[in-house]
């Protein structure tokens, strides 16, 4: 018995339903856009195979938000996506929060997914590359989660298409992917086969998204609400509109000049150029900058 069966042996299910439909109703009725959904069709029999790829540093809420609003999902009683973790090899994977995870399977072995979902880690390797193209041919959705769009766009699959990432990243996923159009502000991007959430916790709209697209809106909502997630932003890809206004540095409050995250004065990592000092929120961005300021500085 898993845990949701657990949570579920005391829930009255009728009352559930029913404040979930007012619940559903009262977000209809506030006039919030909602984004136009595109169905994926689920198999006729057995489970959707998801996979998360992960390597050093993988960012836990990336994928754990994800991971636990597919594991929410409950189809005539039934759980219809099947989870795994995948990897390069099966040596454990030290997350960016300090958790080791033993990856349930490699490249070779894992099964063929229908559902790719890329969090924040570890720069890729070239196996890493090879195996995300491989299996976004296959695919229904190959989805990355806030930095995750640097490994995505790396693999050539954004060329010339939109995408977003987390709103410190903007600059530098810009400069870096001159051929991904950045699309600022957005909760996530969905191109059909290909999407991109922003930061951290957009992972979990976008999965409610895909959940949507699979098994319609009412099943998203009701996992929505097994989760006690109140966020709406799965139903208006352009909620993260906050984000779109690019963040001004100034002698007071400075930015670093590579992803625009507020510092220290005190204990940050400077440098001069052309008369000015320029803070920096790690030694890697100082590094980045000191190597070619002018990009920096125009974008």
């Amino acid at each position: 018995m898993n845990r949701r069966d657990l949570l579920q042996m005391s829930a009255a299910l009728g009352a559930g339903a029913a404040l979930t439909g007012k619940v559903r109703a009262e977000g209809d009725a506030g006039g919030r856009p909602e984004a136009s959904v595109q169905p994926l069709r689920p198999p006729p029999e057995g489970r959707i195979p998801v996979a998360v790829l992960i390597s050093q540093g993988a960012v836990l809420i990336d994928f754990v938000g994800p991971w636990e609003v597919f594991d929410g999902v409950s189809v005539h009683g039934h759980g219809p996506f099947q989870l795994y973790t995948v990897a390069q090899t099966l040596a454990p994977v030290r997350a960016g929060s300090g958790m080791n995870i033993i990856p349930d399977y490699t490249f070779d072995s894992a099964p063929p997914p229908k559902v790719v979902v890329i969090p924040a880690q570890s720069p890729p390797t070239d196996a890493v590359l090879a195996w995300v193209r491989k299996a976004a041919q296959t695919a229904d959705i190959t989805m990355s989660v806030c930095t995750g769009a640097f490994l995505l766009a790396k693999t050539g699959l954004l060329d010339g298409k939109e995408a977003t990432t987390h709103h410190d990243a903007y600059k530098q996923f810009a400069m870096t992917y001159p051929r991904v159009r950045l699309k600022r502000g957005a909760r996530y991007v969905d191109l059909g086969n290909i999407a991109s959430a922003g930061g951290l916790s957009s992972g979990i709209d976008l999965a409610l998204h895909v959940v949507q697209r699979y098994y319609g809106k009412d099943v998203a909502t009701a996992a929505a609400y097994y989760l006690e997630y109140q966020g709406q932003g799965w139903l208006d890809p352009n909620s993260n509109s906050v984000y779109a206004k690019q963040s001004v540095s100034t002698d007071e409050h400075p930015l670093c000049p590579v992803c625009s995250m507020e510092v220290d004065k005190a204990s940050a990592p400077r440098s001069a150029y052309r008369g000015k000092t320029y803070y920096f929120c790690m030694p890697e961005h100082k590094a980045l900058f000191e190597a070619s300021p002018g990009p920096y500085l125009e974008a």
